[in-house]
């Protein structure tokens, strides 16, 4: 896959800026590699766990009714991982030392996102389709004992004291 040299001079353009960058990664939501600039990570490792964790935590913002996820940081003891949200179908994967400045982070990661959306062409169109609710039973599900799953005969035998028939 041959990758627009202006993504790969946006990502050059994130390293310049943040000096505490130790890797970036561009995937596609289904957790493969669009494009990086990762010295020292394995960016097809990178990729598929952010793709996994991004639909995780969109499933959690769901979950507690707090809209469309955008962004998620994990804090390390030696670093943070970013991920945020770059249109309908791809994310980008910050990973940066301790001593970074979260904020300045933030700032630069966010305002490269908003660049790539539009080198790639990532802008929805229309609308994403809402996560389906799953409505619960009506009534309450029948609770299974362990004599309900034996046959009639048996249990017909064992209420009138015989013992079961062995084979």
């Amino acid at each position: 896959m041959t990758v627009d040299p202006a993504v790969l001079e946006e990502l050059d353009h994130l390293r310049g800026r943040l000096a505490e960058l130790s890797g970036v990664v561009l995937a596609s939501t289904d957790g493969l590699v669009i494009a990086h600039d990762a010295h020292g990570i394995e960016p097809d490792s990178i990729a598929a766990l952010a793709a996994a964790h991004l639909a995780l935590a969109r499933r959690f913002a769901h979950a507690v009714s707090h809209g469309d996820l955008r962004e998620s940081v994990v804090e390390c003891d030696r670093g943070y991982i970013t991920s945020y949200t770059a249109g309908p179908n791809a994310l980008l994967t910050v990973v940066t030392t301790g001593d970074a400045n979260l904020a300045m982070v933030h700032l630069e990661a966010r305002r490269c996102v908003r660049r790539l959306v539009r080198i790639l062409a990532l802008e929805p169109k229309r609308p994403r389709p809402e996560i389906p609710v799953q409505p619960g039973p009506a009534t309450p599900l029948a609770r299974r004992t362990p004599m309900a799953s034996l046959a009639s005969s048996t249990r017909r035998r064992r209420a009138a004291g015989c013992p079961p028939h062995l084979p």
